[in-house]
């Protein structure tokens, strides 16, 4: 039953992504539209503004490869030394693999960035979808399956909070230093939590082939379920 509702999840945000990249392909006007408007309304501001411009480089640099490296080697490293090295294997391909996919789809839509006249930032690469905003979603997703059994009380909704928060400054920053469009942002939220599905549906099923139905990612760092989760 679980798997299937992660399959049916699956489909359901796969969905807006295959329709957010046949707008984008397909220039739908209205898309390009607000791409457009939101580019340059908040270029426009920020030209004007350079605190906000601190505040949105700040952002994005929380969003980037080295700080997500910094932090995924220490709660791997973590995860080894309290022997759970499934949930160790399973933060590390979700995170890696989601850079990788990010690549591949940006090489194959092959979407040039946002143009201004006096640009406040610079970035390589493609733009859609989002490398930040699809990051984002995969680190804070992770970090949520992987600590948020443990937390009680109001730390629980702190958190969720806390993650929600960043994963959408780090999108919308993306944005505010013209760099990415609005849909480029969207496109690599819905990605991000497609691949966070998968990578938990298929975790999931691994367990239950290897003969441990009962253990789940779901069960995280609860102490009564770490040795199942370290079963060999």
């Amino acid at each position: 039953m679980r798997a299937l509702v992660a399959g049916v999840a699956l489909v359901l945000v796969a969905v807006p992504f295959a329709l957010l990249l046949f707008l984008v392909q397909d220039k739908w006007r209205p898309l390009a539209r607000a791409d457009a408007g939101a580019r340059d309304d908040l270029h426009s501001y920020a030209v004007g503004h350079g605190p906000f411009v601190t505040a949105m480089n700040t952002l994005s640099t929380l969003g980037s490869a080295p700080v997500y490296i910094a932090v995924f080697a220490v709660v791997v490293g973590w995860l080894l030394w309290r022997r759970l090295p499934r949930l160790a294997l399973f933060v590390v391909v979700t995170v890696a693999g989601s850079s990788l996919l990010n690549q591949v789809v940006k090489v194959a839509v092959d979407r040039s960035r946002p143009v201004l006249p006096d640009p406040v930032a610079h970035a390589n690469g493609m733009s859609f979808p989002s490398g930040h905003a699809q990051s984002a979603v995969v680190a804070y997703s992770v970090l949520l399956l992987v600590f948020l059994p443990v937390l009680r009380g109001t730390w629980r909704p702190t958190a969720v909070a806390v993650a929600v928060l960043m994963v959408l400054g780090i999108g919308f920053s993306r944005v505010a230093l013209g760099v990415h469009y609005v849909s480029d942002v969207l496109a690599g939220y819905v990605l991000g939590g497609a691949w966070v599905l998968a990578m938990a549906a298929a975790f999931n099923a691994w367990r239950v082939e290897r003969g441990k139905p009962k253990a789940s990612l779901d069960e995280g760092l609860e102490p009564e379920a770490a040795p199942r989760l370290d079963a060999r």
